[in-house]
């Protein structure tokens, strides 16, 4: 039998994760698989379980947002231990990309299944993360909401519309593969995956595992423009946008006159005046579903027609 452990934050999220061990016992095939389950006492706690479990597990479920499956990856990278994710955060962006149900008895079952790949990791200063990270606007509301109280998306919506007036495109030095850029933007988003969450798609063409990153440069942009944007962030065009500019590359480094404000994978942090990125190929087992990665969701497609 393959041993699974289940990382659960218990305060993560919107509070989907409540009776969990009943689920995880009603679903999980306890013919194929043996369990435990452990739960974080505090921020990076999700780290050392991972860390200390790695190889000695088959699968480590992350169950919670984005923060809790970014802590559960750092532990888990370069080990023969598989990922799984249980999405019961606000965003949910890895889980989305990887077609993982965001109902928890189907995230279960997808775990019964055990279709396992292998995607590309980064890390940012040395700090590991799986998704999206990134500078600028985004990590400046991201700091935020970290101190608002109210998780979900309305929330972070509301601070984002409150900030947009007030904060200004900074001048940035990029060199992406030792070529150097010079660009005034009002974020720079580092994408191994496509989507911050909730389907809000900064790189639509991202591959999880292609070993390159997508240095996505959005530029200042008037504000009558912010609801024609938001559409095509959400329609999956934010690429096609004049305002948009995209570099894949393997290493990267951003200087900035200041010390740099940035999120990994949403959870807020702070560098020096210098970043540096680099990919991490082929680093993570993960178990997704059996439709492959990046999949419209449902209503992804119903929005299209809406807009159409």
């Amino acid at each position: 039998m393959k041993k699974i452990l289940f990382i659960i934050n218990p305060v993560s999220g919107v509070g989907k994760q409540k009776n969990i061990e009943k689920r995880i016992e009603k679903y999980l095939d306890t013919t194929k698989f043996s369990y435990e389950i452990k739960y974080t006492k505090e921020a990076k706690h999700a780290i050392d379980i991972s860390s200390d479990s790695a190889d000695k597990f088959d699968i480590v479920v992350a169950v919670g947002g984005d923060g809790s499956v970014n802590e559960v990856c750092k532990g888990l990278i370069n080990s023969n231990s598989a990922l799984a994710i249980i999405p019961t955060g606000s965003g949910n962006g890895l889980a989305r990309y990887l077609n993982i149900p965001l109902k928890i008895d189907k995230a279960i079952k997808l775990i019964n299944k055990t279709t396992i790949k292998k995607i590309d990791t980064a890390e940012i200063n040395n700090e590991k993360f799986v998704n999206v990270a990134g500078i600028g606007f985004d990590a400046h509301v991201s700091r935020i909401f970290s101190n608002y109280g109210k998780r979900g998306p309305l929330p972070y919506v509301k601070i984002a519309a409150e900030e947009f007036p007030k904060y200004r495109a900074q001048n940035y030095q990029i060199t992406i593969d030792g070529n150097t850029l010079n660009r005034k933007a009002f974020l720079i988003s580092f994408a191994n995956s496509s989507q911050f969450g909730n389907n809000a798609y900064i790189s639509p063409d991202a591959k999880i595992d292609d070993g390159l990153i997508d240095v996505c440069i959005f530029k200042n942009f008037p504000i009558v423009e912010s609801p024609f944007l938001a559409v095509m962030l959400f329609d999956k065009r934010l690429d096609k946008s004049k305002y948009m500019e995209i570099v894949k590359g393997k290493e990267i480094t951003i200087t900035h006159e200041n010390p740099i404000i940035a999120h990994i994978d949403g959870e807020p942090v702070s560098f020096g005046k210098e970043v540096n990125v680099k990919i991490n190929p082929q680093s993570l087992n993960v178990i997704v579903s059996d439709k492959g990665f990046n999949m419209d969701p449902f209503f992804v497609k119903r929005f299209k027609k809406i807009i159409k």
